[in-house]
């Protein structure tokens, strides 16, 4: 394996598990009740501060703005399903056309951008 692609692999998967900690952070967001409650709190700062970590992580090798973009959108999207699965949160078309939209700018980002490092 060349290093050029296990670095590019360990950007992806340090922007995969950023993701992860800033849908864990939000979802906890709720159960702070504008944090007055210290477990969810701590679980946000925690998830938060790792979520930045990896991404700072991330942007030592794909570009700041593609980074931002993939971490955002893809987080507006799974948080989107914890709120519908987690809070019973319903959508109407045009919100599900709207996060079909951000998905698939990811998807042109990831699978045409040559900004991207693959």
């Amino acid at each position: 394996m060349p290093a050029g692609y296990a670095r590019a692999m360990q950007a992806w998967m340090s922007l995969f598990g950023a993701i992860i900690a800033e849908v864990i952070g939000t979802s906890a967001l709720k159960a702070t009740a504008g944090f007055t409650r210290l477990l969810p709190s701590l679980v946000v700062l925690v998830a938060y501060a790792l979520a930045f970590y990896l991404l700072s992580r991330t942007m030592q090798t794909i570009p700041m703005s593609i980074s931002y973009a993939v971490w955002s959108g893809v987080g507006i999207v799974l948080i989107t399903l914890v709120g519908y699965v987690v809070y019973h949160q319903r959508l109407d078309g045009p919100a599900l056309l709207g996060l079909g939209l951000i998905l698939a700018g990811v998807l042109v980002i990831h699978l045409f951008s040559k900004s991207v490092a693959h």
